[in-house]
C-alpha cells in the first residue's frame, strides 16, 4: 500500500577494541546521516558508556547498569559487561519495544569495546541474530586504531583480531583504520598506506619482525599466523577520518553497500551539496546521465573528425 510505514529498517552496529573511536563515529555518521535527510537513532548499548555526546533514542542503561552489576555480583569491569550483554539477551522483548517505534529510522548501534564479545562470546551475536529475525539489516563497522600500523607485530594481531570478529559476529562487515588524522603522530610507517589498508603481501612484516631479537624466536609462530590470514584472505580496511566529508562518503558507500541500502534522489541531492561546500563551488559530483552525455558528445566529436580525416 503506497504511504504505508517502512518494514524493513538499515543500521550498522559499530563494534571495535575500547579506545578506538566508536562513540565519536557515532557521533560524526549521524550528523552526517541527518544532513543526507536521513532519520537517524542512535541506539547505546554499552552499560558503561556514560556523557553520551549524541542524542540517545535508546539507552541500554535503563535496563542494566554496569556499576550496579559490579556491586551485585562483585565482578570486574570485563565481567560485569559480560553479564550485563547476556542480561540484554535475555530480555530482549524490552529492546524491540524500544525499536518497534522507531521503525523508519536508519539505526547505529554503539556497542561495547569488550574484545570478547566480537571474538568468541556468543551474547552480542545472538542480539545481532536476533535483530536480522525483525527485519533490521545490519552491517558491522570494525574501528581499529589506525596507530597500530606503526608496529608491525600490533599489526598482525590487529588482522588476528579483525578476522576473528569477521567470522564470528556473522554480518556483512566492514573494517576501519579509524583517527587518520593523528597518524602522523604515531611514528613513520613502514610501507605506503595502501599496504596496510588491502593488507598486501604480509612477508614483508615478517622481515621487519625477524630484526628484532625478541619476535626473532617467534618467526615460525608469526609465519603461520601471516598465512591464516592470507588463507581467509578476508580482511582489508577502509581508511576513516571523522571530521572529513568525503572519508565518511567512502565509509558510507561501503556500508550502504553491505547491507543493500539504496537512498533516493533527495538524498543523493543532499550528499552533491553537502560535498560540493565541503571542497569548494567547483566541485560537483555527475549524475549517470551527466556522464552518458559527455561521453555521447565526446564520441560524435570523435566520428566527425575520422570523417573529415577520410
Amino acid at each position: 500500500m503506497a504511504g504505508a510505514a517502512p518494514t524493513t529498517a538499515f543500521g550498522q552496529a559499530v563494534i571495535g577494541p575500547p579506545g578506538s573511536g566508536k562513540t565519536t563515529y557515532c557521533l560524526g555518521m549521524s550528523e552526517f546521516l541527518r544532513a543526507l535527510g536521513r532519520r537517524v537513532a542512535v541506539v547505546n548499548l554499552d552499560p558503561a558508556n556514560e556523557g553520551l555526546p549524541y542524542e540517545c533514542a535508546v539507552d541500554v542503561g535503563e535496563l542494566v547498569g554496569l556499576g550496579d552489576v559490579m556491586d551485585a555480583l562483585r565482578l570486574g569491569p570485563n565481567g560485569g559487561l559480560l553479564y550485563c550483554m547476556e542480561y540484554l539477551e535475555a530480555n530482549l522483548d524490552w529492546l524491540r519495544a524500544k525499536l518497534d517505534p522507531l521503525r523508519g529510522h536508519y539505526f547505529l548501534f554503539d556497542c561495547p569495546g569488550q574484545v570478547e564479545l566480537c571474538t568468541h562470546h556468543g551474547a552480542l551475536r545472538s542480539i545481532f541474530s536476533q535483530m536480522a529475525h525483525w527485519d533490521l539489516r545490519l552491517t558491522a563497522v570494525h574501528l581499529v586504531d589506525s596507530h597500530y600500523c606503526t608496529d608491525p607485530a600490533k599489526f598482525i594481531s590487529v588482522l588476528c583480531t579483525s578476522l576473528a570478529t569477521m567470522l564470528h559476529v556473522e554480518l556483512p562487515h566492514v573494517n576501519l583504520l579509524s583517527k587518520m588524522d593523528l597518524i602522523e603522530h604515531y611514528g613513520k610507517l613502514a610501507f605506503n598506506l595502501d599496504y596496510y589498508t588491502e593488507v598486501l603481501d604480509l612477508s614483508y612484516l615478517l622481515d621487519h619482525l625477524a630484526s628484532d631479537p625478541f619476535f626473532r624466536h617467534y618467526r615460525q609462530l608469526n609465519e603461520k599466523l601471516v598465512q591464516l590470514i592470507e588463507d581467509y584472505s578476508l580482511v582489508s580496511f577502509i581508511p576513516l577520518n571523522i571530521q572529513d566529508k568525503e572519508s565518511v562518503q567512502r565509509v558510507l558507500q561501503a556500508v550502504d553497500k553491505a547491507n543493500g541500502y539504496c537512498f533516493g534522489v533527495q538524498e543523493q541531492r543532499s550528499l552533491e551539496a553537502m560535498m560540493s561546500a565541503a571542497v569548494g563551488a567547483d566541485f560537483h559530483f555527475s549524475s549517470t546521465l551527466g556522464l552518458q552525455e559527455k561521453y555521447l558528445a565526446s564520441s560524435d566529436q570523435s566520428v566527425e573528425q575520422e570523417t573529415m580525416q577520410l
